[in-house]
Order: C-alpha cells, then sequence, then structure tokens
C-alpha cells in the first residue's frame, strides 16, 4: 500500500495552525491520507475526490457554548409560542408547533404527526441538548467517558433536525393563505427565524473533530502512518486505527468498526425501491383538500404548484417544485445510477459521481417543505362549513418516499465505487498480462 499523502490545504504564512496532522480515511472515496495542521478558517479536501476531510473553526468552543444555549432559549421560546393567526368571518384560528401534529392525529395520521414531531421538536431539542452537554463537560481535565456516545447521537441527529427547512414550509403556508383568510404572523415565527440562523451559524463554526480530540485521553491517538496495513476509518469520529482480531470497535468512541457498511448494496435498493413504489401513490393521492361551502377541492403536490404559479407566487412555486417534485426523482435516478455503477465496476465519472453522493445526501431533508405546510394549513384553517383543509393520504406516502430516501443516502457506501472500479481496472490489467504472456 502506498503511504498517505497530504490532503490539500492552503495554509497562509506567518499563522500558527490550529491543527495537527492527522491521519484520515476519506469517507468519499476511502483514500487513507495525512490531513496537514490547518489555520483557522481553513478546510482540507481529499486528493482523490471532492469531499471535505475537515475544516479548522476560527471560533472556540466557549462561543459554540453561546450560540447553543441563544439557540436553546429561542427553540424554547418558539415551542411555547404562537407562530401564525388567521381570521374570516369574525372566526379567529392561532396555530403553535403543536397544532399541526394534533391535527394530523384528528385525522387519523398519527404516524406523519410523529415524523413533523420528531424532527421539529424532539431531535433538534435532543440535539442542541447534547451538544451543550458535551461542550460544556469537555473542558473538565478528564471528561467522562459516556460524553462520546452523547456527542455520537447528537451528530447522528444533525440531518433529522430540519428547523431550516420548517421555516420554507411556513412561508410556502403563508403564501397560500394569503387569497383564503386574514393571517398574522406571531411571536413563534421570528424566534423561529433566529433559530434557524443560529443553527446554520453553529454548524458553520463547529469544529467536530477539535471536540473528539478534547474527549480522547488516550496514551495513543490513533494508527501511525507506518501501520497502515488493515487500518479502518471510523465513520462515527474519523478516528483511524489499526483492526485487531477480536477489536471490532473505535478505541475513542466505541463505535462498531466496519470496513465497509455491510449490506450496502441490497440494503439500498430496498430503500430505493421501496421509495420508488411509494412515489406512485404520493402524487396520485391528493396532499390535502380545501372543502369549501361543503364542496371539497383535492390538490395534489403538482396541484399545489399550479396553484402557486395561477397566484402569481412564482419563487414559491419553483420552491416547492424543486422540494417536493423534482428532488426525489433526483435522489431515486441518482441512487441507482451510483448503484448500478458500482455492481458493474464502472471507472468513469468517480469524482462526479462521489460529489452526487454528497448532494443527494444534502438535499433530501428539503422535501419536507410540503408535508410541513400541509400540517401548518390544517391546524389553521378549520372553520366548519365555511371553509376548511384537510390532509390527504398523498401527504402519508410522501413522508414515507422523504424518509425512505434519507435512509437510502445513509446506507449507500460511496467507497464502494472506488473499490469496484479499482478491482475491475486490476481484472482487466491481469487479463491484458495474461494474453501478452
Amino acid at each position: 500500500m502506498k503511504p498517505p499523502r497530504g490532503s490539500r490545504a492552503n495554509l497562509p504564512a506567518g499563522r500558527v495552525p490550529a491543527t495537527l496532522p492527522q491521519l484520515r480515511e476519506c469517507p468519499g472515496c476511502g483514500l487513507l491520507q495525512m490531513v496537514p495542521s490547518l489555520m483557522p478558517g481553513t478546510s482540507a479536501h481529499c486528493l482523490r475526490c471532492p469531499t471535505i476531510l475537515r475544516r479548522a473553526s476560527a471560533h472556540r468552543l466557549d462561543h459554540i457554548i453561546a450560540l447553543t444555549v441563544a439557540a436553546l432559549v429561542l427553540l424554547t421560546v418558539m415551542c411555547a409560542s404562537a407562530l401564525m393567526s388567521v381570521e374570516t368571518i369574525g372566526i379567529r384560528h392561532v396555530a403553535n408547533l403543536f397544532s399541526g401534529p394534533e391535527e394530523l392525529v384528528r385525522q387519523d395520521m398519527a404516524p406523519l404527526a410523529a415524523v413533523v414531531l420528531f424532527v421539529t421538536v424532539l431531535a433538534p431539542f435532543v440535539r442542541l441538548l447534547g451538544t451543550l452537554y458535551v461542550l460544556i463537560r469537555a473542558h473538565e481535565r478528564a471528561p467522562p467517558h459516556h460524553l462520546r456516545r452523547v456527542f455520537a447521537l447528537a451528530e447522528r441527529l444533525r440531518p433529522w433536525s430540519m428547523i431550516e427547512v420548517f421555516v420554507l414550509g411556513v412561508f410556502v403556508a403563508y403564501a397560500k393563505l394569503g387569497g383564503l383568510v386574514e393571517i398574522g404572523l406571531r411571536t413563534g415565527v421570528f424566534a423561529l427565524l433566529g433559530l434557524t440562523f443560529l443553527l446554520v451559524w453553529v454548524d458553520a463554526a463547529l469544529d467536530r473533530e477539535k471536540v473528539w480530540e478534547r474527549l480522547d485521553h488516550r496514551d495513543r491517538p490513533g494508527t501511525a502512518p507506518g501501520r497502515l496495513a488493515g487500518a479502518i476509518g471510523c465513520e462515527t469520529c474519523g478516528l483511524v486505527s489499526a483492526s485487531l482480531p477480536g477489536e471490532q470497535h473505535c478505541p475513542r468512541c466505541g463505535s462498531v468498526l466496519h470496513r465497509r457498511r455491510p449490506n450496502s448494496v441490497a440494503r439500498t435498493w430496498a430503500l430505493v425501491i421501496a421509495a420508488a413504489i411509494l412515489y406512485i401513490p404520493a402524487n396520485y393521492y391528493p396532499v390535502l383538500t380545501v372543502v369549501q361551502l361543503g364542496a371539497g377541492l383535492p390538490s395534489t403536490i403538482l396541484g399545489g404548484v399550479e396553484e402557486l404559479i395561477r397566484t402569481g407566487e412564482y419563487p414559491l412555486a419553483a420552491l416547492v417544485f424543486f422540494a417536493s417534485i423534482l428532488v426525489p426523482v433526483l435522489k431515486l435516478i441518482g441512487l441507482s445510477v451510483m448503484q448500478i455503477a458500482t455492481q458493474t465496476g464502472r471507472a468513469g465519472w468517480l469524482r462526479d459521481r462521489t460529489r452526487l453522493y454528497h448532494i443527494v445526501r444534502f438535499i433530501g431533508r428539503w422535501s419536507m417543505i410540503d408535508i410541513f405546510m400541509e400540517s401548518l394549513l390544517g391546524a389553521l384553517v378549520t372553520f366548519g362549513a365555511v371553509i376548511t383543509i384537510e390532509p390527504g393520504m398523498g401527504a402519508l406516502a410522501f413522508c414515507a418516499v422523504v424518509v425512505l430516501t434519507m435512509f437510502a443516502a445513509e446506507t449507500f457506501e460511496p467507497r464502494l465505487m472506488w473499490d469496484a472500479a479499482a478491482a475491475r481496472r486490476s481484472a482487466i490489467t491481469a487479463a491484458t498480462g495474461e494474453v501478452r504472456g
């Protein structure tokens, strides 16, 4: 095996590095390489693929603690305050964060209500509280071992914390209600906006590797560059360690070590096929029904886009079309293409396929905009025989599509694409050598 090379990093002259060199296995292509010392505000990229291996933050952990405390306060305010109010024919309704799930339960859609509550309340709260607890106790001389499990849990909840997606769902609902009722924004919406800003700031400012280093007080920091045979990179904390007989757990965070995610191809295909099947009823059945003066007007996902176009809300129509129609289709096609390329050992476009994998992982959660919008509309517009908005079965199927494709993106193993291409090249080279011999 070739010795590891240093990853690309731009280091300004005359400044003290914020990090030490470390051996890493790229999670995108599997290449073992040395990440060089990084200055605050710089990042290191893999030498072979576009994956970012580490970002060195210019913020101290004390700053992250302050931001996390502020985010927890705003999350509490958002949960305790009203988000929006609507009024028509002298009747007023006020909705908070829990009104949508309550209405979904009344409409016999408890699974959908549970998903909305999890991604808007439970996951953000547990993630912020866990991160805050870890950052505070990481300043101790000997941080307790359980902090590593808490921080690993907080990181796993990151893609399922969808506050920034929820804020877009709120404003799509606001735009759709503008022509039906008088609508007003309440305290909870402004807390939601501030919380979204803080969460994006925390995600960009937190150097997760620095936190892991604070929590790691072992005598051996990891595998030395000379001991590369059988080395495995931990998928949770990134530590590269030797794979010894009987030692199947990361010595730093305790996660189970796998050279590659087990049964990745079969599990990803199962999730992709299930999502593709459910995508048909998600578009066939209405996601909501507007009942006005006793007459129901069902609306599908595409029908909602057409309605926004008719009312002149072109930017919102483009947003809903992209998030609710284009993104699920692109995810299903993208995952299928990567799966087929892996199984056939295709060697072309490896960097582009790895970039596609990162895009698929990032954009999947944004399809929940439609679900959040429908949850709010159902809670706000309940004016009896005058006008009522009821969620439809299409919303339940569409939510299942989003969740399944997110799981599929997490299950897919991008390093198998590089392994399969290398194996095919080796087979071709061996066959060519035999023919020449």
